[in-house]
């Protein structure tokens, strides 16, 4: 399962991508899935479009190809589709050229765009917190200013 990073980071690579892979009327038979198949195995990323003549969606096809070949939708754009499935060989071919992915380099913790909505948060919250404590304050001032009327009127 990806998450939405990568499936952003995949959807920004496909951008660039011929369609190799159509579907047509006949929907998704074993050739296709077949297809499909050899291409997730040489490319790990793979461009399709379903034809008008088919009888399904962009979405129906990338599910059931999904299914079929164990890969992962990544997105479905009008009659386009973009899977994607991890391939041992691509990344043997990506070591031997030196184009490895490299490892997430680790988030520091001074984020200097979280650390200001963190700190315009807490001001907010602080902001919120004094002025529901004077209003809270207020209201009990007027209660007991209620109720010694209150008592005033009955001494009466």
């Amino acid at each position: 399962m990806l998450t939405s990073k990568e499936r952003a980071e995949l959807r920004a690579q496909a951008n660039v991508l011929e369609t190799t892979l159509m579907v047509g009327k006949e929907g998704v038979t074993e050739n296709v899935v077949a297809e499909a198949d050899r291409l997730l195995t040489a490319r790990e990323l793979v461009k399709g479009k379903v034809l008008e003549s088919a009888l399904m969606s962009a979405r129906e096809v990338s599910e059931a190809l999904c299914e079929a070949t164990g890969a992962d939708g990544v997105s479905c754009v009008g009659s386009k589709f973009v899977i994607y499935r991890f391939s041992e060989k691509c990344q043997e071919e990506r070591n031997q050229t030196g184009r490895a992915k490299r490892k997430e380099t680790p988030k520091s913790k001074a984020d200097p765009v979280g650390k200001g909505a963190r700190a315009r948060r807490a001001a907010a919250k602080k902001v919120r917190e004094q002025r529901n404590a004077y209003f809270k304050e207020k209201a009990v001032e007027r209660a007991i200013e209620r109720s010694r009327e209150k008592q005033l009127r009955n001494g009466e």
